[in-house]
């Protein structure tokens, strides 16, 4: 695989790991959501820019509830991540996405990388997003400022998950 010197991600090597679940830890810290780029939270669920992105605008929203599949989520809160979801899609068209992928990798063995407590991934897509570098390069590019694209995003939820 091929290095590229990223230097401003020198910040996610450098800082303190979060002991136990880090979603957890973002449901019990809603005093540090500008730290943490969580845009939004309710009684159910929050919603995360995620820390490493596939695309620009690459979000999660989270059910506070600890647990690895949706089948122990209550009725109510499963409906709300739903209801949710269809607002995140609304809230990626109208930042600018030609298109939006949405899902959950359940367990470790469904792709999770946090396997023991559930998140729903959006992630925004543009035509021509994918080229060589993905493919055969092993590696992906982010061409934008992070912190400029968590508060267009913070912005958008304002409107789309009032």
């Amino acid at each position: 695989m091929e290095t590229i010197y990223a230097p401003w991600r020198s910040a996610y090597f450098g800082e303190e790991k979060i002991k136990g679940c880090v979603f957890c830890h973002l449901s019990e810290t809603p005093h540090q959501d500008e730290e943490h780029k969580v845009f939004y939270r309710d009684d159910l669920c929050l919603a995360v820019m995620n820390k490493f992105p596939y695309t620009p605008g690459h979000f999660m929203i989270i059910p506070h509830a600890h647990v690895d599949t949706p089948t122990l989520l209550s009725e109510e809160s499963w409906l709300h991540l739903s209801r949710l979801a269809q607002k995140g899609v609304a809230l990626l068209e109208a930042f600018g996405a030609h298109g939006v992928n949405y899902g959950i990798n359940i367990k470790r063995s469904g792709g999770a990388g946090i396997p023991d407590h559930l998140h729903l991934h959006l992630v925004p897509r543009w035509s021509g997003d994918t080229n060589f570098i993905t493919a055969i390069g092993d590696s992906r590019i982010y061409g934008v400022d992070f912190e400029g694209i968590f508060q267009s995003i913070k912005k958008l939820s304002k409107v789309h998950f009032a």
